[in-house]
């Protein structure tokens, strides 16, 4: 079966993350999800930052409001100490780290965040677990982006095949 939006980077509103149904895997990937029968394993959402945890050299947990919900985001900062990147390419990983320190010391109480990542479960609440986040300084970034989910779930996420 083909799932063109499975490795995308789907743009969603928090409320449309939240209401993903977890399809259980196979495969290696533990947990997928799906919206009206698609699979998706990777999102984007803009939001603004309603809260901040800091743990050096650990994560930053932290959580983005976009006016229909509320969703948790992870950005991992134990890439130096972690074994699961120690099988990777050292300058690589130093590099993966600096970019993830940078995300950190950028979101901020307050700020319009576009956060782009995997979506994972934990503790059974659906979760971004961050690859990037762009601080946006556009005061129409949130509305734009709210456009633009309607518009792709009209046209892209909820379109149904026609049957043969």
């Amino acid at each position: 079966m083909d799932h063109p939006l499975y490795n995308t980077h789907v743009k969603l509103l928090a409320s449309d993350l939240l209401s993903l149904t977890p399809v259980p895997s196979s495969n290696p990937n533990p947990v997928s999800f799906s919206r009206n029968g698609t699979l998706l394993s990777r999102a984007e959402t803009v939001g603004t930052v309603i809260s901040r945890d800091l743990r050096p050299e650990k994560y930053l947990k932290f959580v983005v409001d976009d006016g229909t919900a509320c969703v948790g985001c992870i950005l991992w900062l134990n890439h130096l100490s972690s074994p699961y990147f120690s099988r990777r390419c050292a300058p690589d990983v130093r590099i993966i780290a600096q970019a993830a320190n940078r995300f950190a010391s950028e979101v901020k109480l307050g700020a319009v965040a576009r956060v782009r990542g995997r979506i994972t479960m934990y503790r059974s609440e659906v979760q971004i677990t961050v690859s990037d986040v762009v601080v946006d300084r556009d005061p129409n970034a949130e509305i734009l982006h709210w456009l633009d989910c309607m518009r792709l779930a009209r046209r892209c996420y909820d379109v149904v095949a026609p049957r043969k």
